[in-house]
């Protein structure tokens, strides 16, 4: 996301004039749209792994990493099967760009590895884009809308949107942390006493990032390789996540507060910062 987001501000005053039969018609559109995808999410068939966490399983896994679950969860914790986050938070689309509220709902499953996350993103009052990412068997899509209406950014397929996105869904997997486990497809090298390497693949394709564990053994911060939009190109570029506000949810520490960042050339781009404001798991049986 980028550029998409100063066109929008542009164009949103013509929205102003238009009417609420439009907006609704566009909402509701928008709506069954997004449901059609979370159905799919809900259809792909589950992996056979343990229903439970057992700390057994843990055996032969980084020093760092066997403390963080530990510490996030206790013997007996059922596997997240799917998730529901909802979020409300600001965004932004550059260094000297303003800040724009948002809130958003995301659905995941663990395995396979997916998500649909759907945003309305504030650029002027009364007025609203509507962003909807989604990363499912293997492919990738961006979809934004002023109003859910007028189409600002329309991506879809491609290997380097997928990684993109399937990076993204394993560092957000420490909102649901049985995800992160070995027999949930993720792989863990250890790197030293306090960082460790995670890495998972899909379709044929591999992503990874270091994860930074702090003195109470928590996940602070994940660190990648991501790819970056720059004018129609990806760009391999460091990405950071930083995750604080560990509170306990269905018995697992999750993190309620968070932000992302870009290392530019310029400096640090912040341009996601937010806080969970729900997290509802689906459990396996």
């Amino acid at each position: 996301m980028g550029a998409w987001l100063k066109v929008a501000a542009v164009v949103a005053a013509v929205l102003l004039g238009g009417t609420a039969i439009a907006a609704a018609t566009g909402a509701l559109l928008w709506n069954r749209a997004t449901d059609r995808l979370v159905r799919r999410l809900a259809a792909a068939p589950a992996g056979n792994g343990p229903a439970t966490y057992d700390p057994a399983g843990l055996e032969g896994l980084p020093a760092p990493v066997a403390r963080y679950f530990q510490r996030v969860l206790g013997p007996g914790q059922p596997m997240i099967r799917a998730a529901r986050i909802t979020h409300e938070g600001e965004f932004r689309t550059g260094l000297d760009a303003r800040w724009s509220p948002f809130e958003s709902v995301q659905h995941f499953t663990a395995v396979p590895p997916a998500f649909v996350w759907d945003a309305r993103i504030r650029v002027v009052p009364l007025t609203s884009v509507r962003v909807r990412d989604h990363y499912i068997g293997g492919r990738a899509a961006m979809l934004g809308k002023l109003a859910a209406l007028i189409p600002v950014v329309d991506e879809e397929g491609g290997e380097e949107l997928a990684s993109s996105a399937l990076h993204r869904q394993l560092a957000e997997r420490v909102w649901f942390p049985t995800s992160l486990l070995p027999s949930q497809g993720v792989r863990w090298e250890a790197v030293d006493d306090s960082t460790a390497r995670a890495s998972l693949t899909d379709s044929g394709i591999t992503v990874s990032f270091t994860a930074h564990f702090g003195d109470d053994d928590l996940i602070r911060r994940v660190e990648m390789m991501r790819y970056r939009d720059v004018d129609g190109t990806g760009v391999l570029t460091p990405f950071i996540g930083h995750f604080r506000g560990y509170a306990r949810v269905d018995g697992m520490l999750v993190p309620l507060e968070g932000e992302t960042e870009w290392i530019l050339p310029e400096g640090r781009f912040t341009f996601w910062k937010a806080r969970i404001t729900e997290a509802r798991y689906e459990f396996a049986r």
